[in-house]
């Protein structure tokens, strides 16, 4: 180990049994919030599970201090993303220490920080805390945000309501203040098959799908128009793309199915619900269209994921203790998305802030600085002497 700090040393020592959790998004993570409850448990704290829906995985609620409103949260997501395919030079599921770097599948994005809570949680259970610390490990971030929304309901509805979100996620340790959003559907048509000299005794898929995309590349113009002068994003709009369309088994044949995908990551003044209902409202009006030569024809349009936007707050409460917390005063915004928009959207004041570099993560050879776990230590050391005051 290349460093004698015992806080320090301890968090490497739990970054190296989180590691060699395989929690892969298609796999369970409850191995992981097995190891990390009894922890936290032996510790004192007030631990509840909030599983999915076939119990196969969950997330995890913990808190520390009095049972009054106003303290902070500690969040972190459990999953990683795969590592098949990529050309590891390490074990990813073994930590691995080389040249002051921590080399593992999520030792970046993001179980780095929550490593680190792991370190201090035994300083936070021994400190007389004026305000309650939170943690909250989540599921299936990578594939959606999926697992985020029922804890925050849970914590939201529980009779300690906390005031402030950290969200760990790799910056450097410093401040984070807004991001994009992510917003994602598929389209499916299902018309009839004929030849296609006969249009009236069918209905082609393919051609009644154009004009659904075409409205999604009208709107993906729009979002760029509606960009202010001083965006801070790059680029400077949000962005609609479509990555992916399939239909039709013949040149000659009327196509009885097509399907395209849609991605949309917008920026917090971006209105995707909007843009979601014209899409589906112009559904119908083919769809009837359609039916006129194929009563059997259907369009269904399905949300695979919705993460709202992280939006800037005017004078935010996370922020302010952020910056006193770590001395950043710069302003900083990101274009990937976080759980930040989710906790934001209840109520709660957020930042988002964590070790690691995100130019790491979901790479072959992911790791984290040495240094940037010691420079989260020291942070989380701070906070919980601002909790105690």
């Amino acid at each position: 180990m290349s460093s004698t700090s015992p806080r320090l040393g301890a968090a490497i020592d739990a970054l190296r049994d989180l590691v060699a959790f395989d929690t892969t998004s298609r796999n369970s993570n409850l191995p992981l919030i097995d190891f990390v409850e009894h922890r936290l448990m032996e510790l004192g704290a007030v631990c509840e599970r909030i599983p999915n829906a076939d119990g196969t995985k969950a997330n995890l609620h913990a808190r520390f201090g009095p049972a009054v409103d106003g303290g902070v949260v500690l969040s972190g997501h459990t999953d990683v993303v795969p590592v098949d395919g990529q050309p590891w030079s390490t074990d990813p599921w073994s930590l691995t220490e080389k040249d002051g770097r921590l080399y593992g599948r999520g030792t970046c994005d993001m179980k780095g920080f929550s490593a680190c809570i792991l370190a201090l949680a035994p300083q936070i259970a021994a400190t007389e805390l004026k305000k309650p610390v939170h943690i909250a490990l989540s599921y299936d971030e990578e594939v959606g945000c999926l697992g985020a929304p029922a804890m925050i309901d849970t914590i939201m509805a529980g009779p300690v309501k906390p005031a402030i979100v950290i969200v760990g996620e790799p910056t450097g340790m410093t401040v984070v203040t807004a991001h994009k959003g992510l917003f994602s559907l598929t389209v499916k048509l299902r018309g009839r098959e004929a030849h296609s000299s006969l249009v009236r005794d069918g209905a082609c898929a393919v051609t009644h799908a154009v004009p659904l995309m075409q409205y999604l590349v009208d709107e993906a113009a729009t979002m760029v128009a509606a960009a202010p002068a001083d965006s801070p994003f790059n680029p400077p709009h949000g962005t609609l793309t479509i990555g992916q369309m399939q239909g039709g088994t013949a040149l000659n044949i009327l196509a009885l199915e097509a399907e395209f995908a849609s991605l949309m990551r917008p920026c917090p003044w971006d209105d995707v619900r909007a843009i979601e209902a014209g899409l589906r409202e112009r559904a119908a009006v083919i769809e009837a269209k359609m039916r006129e030569s194929a009563p059997e024809a259907s369009i269904e349009i399905e949300v695979r994921s919705d993460v709202p936007a992280f939006a800037p707050e005017e004078d935010g409460a996370a922020e302010r203790l952020a910056r006193q917390l770590t001395g950043d005063n710069s302003t900083r915004v990101v274009s990937y998305g976080t759980e930040a928009g989710q906790f934001q959207q209840a109520g709660l004041s957020v930042v988002v802030c964590g070790p690691g570099s995100i130019n790491q993560a979901h790479q072959p050879d992911e790791f984290v600085a040495i240094g940037q776990l010691d420079r989260c230590c020291v942070f989380l050391d701070r906070l919980i002497a601002a909790m105690a005051r």
